[in-house]
């Protein structure tokens, strides 16, 4: 009976799911965020950052140690050259303006590419997240 429950066990712990991944839009006081995050959880993919009406976007993406350096940042057909740095929470952050037509790529198709070196990220807004990020948009152009 035991080695049953320890094979029932075993596998409900593999199909067990992993932290549901959300986009989360924070427009308080302060900066506007738009988080890719597990909630409560200290848990980041990816964050955009910035000062209402500032127009410039801070991204930092948390996916792999941070390689500071040129950033090619592309969506669509549009692509810019950034400056890359690593940040002390390990992310990949860069700027690029709210209305370069990169942003503007990628609040229309929702992927944002980022290749540093031989390191390539990508920033992946499902389509259901679309609106907030067009909000975000919104906010941080004035």
């Amino acid at each position: 009976m035991s080695l049953i429950f320890s094979l029932l066990f075993a596998a409900a712990v593999q199909v067990a799911p992993g932290p549901a991944w959300t986009w989360t839009l924070y427009d308080g006081d302060g900066p506007v965020v738009l988080a890719n995050e597990a909630p409560d959880t200290p848990d980041l993919r990816a964050t955009l950052q910035c000062d209402r009406g500032a127009g410039a976007v801070e991204v930092s993406v948390y996916d792999q140690p941070a390689q500071p350096g040129f950033a090619r940042v592309s969506a669509g057909r549009a692509s810019t050259t950034t400056e890359a740095q690593a940040g002390r929470d390990g992310a990949l952050s860069f700027v690029v303006r709210a209305d370069h037509p990169v942003f503007a790529a990628f609040t229309g198709s929702g992927l944002l590419t980022v290749v540093v070196g031989d390191d390539q990220s990508q920033v992946l807004v499902q389509p259901r997240h679309l609106t907030k990020l067009r909000r975000f948009t919104d906010l941080c152009a004035g």
